[in-house]
């Protein structure tokens, strides 16, 4: 009984330990694997030129520099998974920060989207 009870606990262990934590920055492959098994919303954090240029598919624009998403994600719904990204990771990760401390639970930085488009990231282009 006790060697089930700690091979349980190791397995559980191991799981979790496979698991992104939010509030983390996610590889290109992990975000595709969760958006596809979880969903979630894809918010593009960059300035309205920049999105316009091309974007991730499905992504929702909110400007971090213009003061629109501070407004925007507080209509949000706290308990729905977030991916945000911006051209460098740094917005985006500022956008991160801003909506942990609102109280939001499950939210990852998936970095620059240069990088996520060289990864073969899906993205609606002009």
């Amino acid at each position: 009984m006790k060697s089930i009870l700690i091979n349980s606990l190791c397995f559980l262990l191991a799981f979790s330990a496979c698991q992104p934590k939010p509030f983390t920055q996610l590889t290109p492959e992990s975000y595709q694997r969760m958006l596809e098994e979880k969903g979630g919303e894809v918010i593009d954090v960059r300035t309205p030129e920049e999105f316009a240029a091309g974007h991730l598919a499905g992504a929702r624009l909110s400007d971090w520099r213009s003061g629109d998403f501070a407004t925007e994600m507080q209509q949000w719904d706290k308990s729905k998974t977030y991916y945000l990204y911006c051209a460098s990771g740094n917005r985006s990760g500022q956008a991160l920060e801003k909506m942990k401390e609102a109280g939001f639970q499950k939210v990852y930085n998936l970095g620059a989207y240069p990088a996520l488009k060289q990864a073969g990231v899906a993205v609606e282009a002009p």
